[in-house]
């Protein structure tokens, strides 16, 4: 398995349509203002986050349970910002749509620029034929508000390829997964 560069990235984005829509470089200034960078990246892609989010709250003071998940728990708020209230978190989404080959394992990690706010990035790994916006999970871990702003680099996502003779025997598409093809801010399902 080898961790994949620019050149793989543009030519499987480009020619086999795995990232829509796609930057080719490393984006760091729109209209004359600096933003936070989004695009290919040495050995990875820096998604943006949508302007779609689920604020967590805790109005309806239910139990968080991912077998019996309560939407109630959330807050759709469409905006160019997303405040997180201190010690919780938001879902989002990207921008972009991903469909994953079948022999590539992808990772995202958050980026600096948000990591060093207190601000943390998790997604779960895309598997091998997974397709769909990302759902983006975002902590605020520090005693303030934090700002996510939308249609900027938020995560990084790391592209990892199987060697030729040991493709996986079974996909997420074949197992039917729950998360296939997502198109909005997805919330848990068993």
């Amino acid at each position: 398995m080898s961790i994949k560069s620019d050149r793989w990235i543009r030519n499987m984005a480009t020619g086999h349509g795995m990232i829509e829509p796609f930057e080719a470089g490393q984006v760091k200034e729109v209209d004359g203002r600096r933003i936070v960078s989004y695009g290919t990246s040495s050995y990875g892609y820096d998604v943006r986050c949508s302007d779609e989010f689920k604020l967590f709250t805790n109005l309806n003071s239910t139990i968080v349970d991912p077998k019996n998940f309560d939407a109630n728990s959330f807050v759709d708020l469409k905006s160019d910002v997303c405040i997180i209230p201190p010690n919780s978190f938001a879902l989002a989404r990207t921008v972009e749509y991903f469909r994953i080959p079948r022999n590539v394992l992808t990772v995202c990690l958050g980026k600096s620029t948000y990591a060093r706010c207190g601000i943390i990035v998790n997604v779960t790994p895309l598997e091998p034929e997974w397709e769909g916006y990302v759902t983006l999970e975002f902590s605020n871990t520090t005693p303030l508000p934090a700002k996510i702003y939308a249609n900027e680099g938020v995560a990084q996502m790391i592209f990892f390829e199987s060697d030729a003779d040991d493709v996986c025997e079974t996909s997420y598409k074949d197992r039917g997964g729950k998360y296939q093809g997502q198109v909005g801010v997805t919330l848990p399902k068993i």
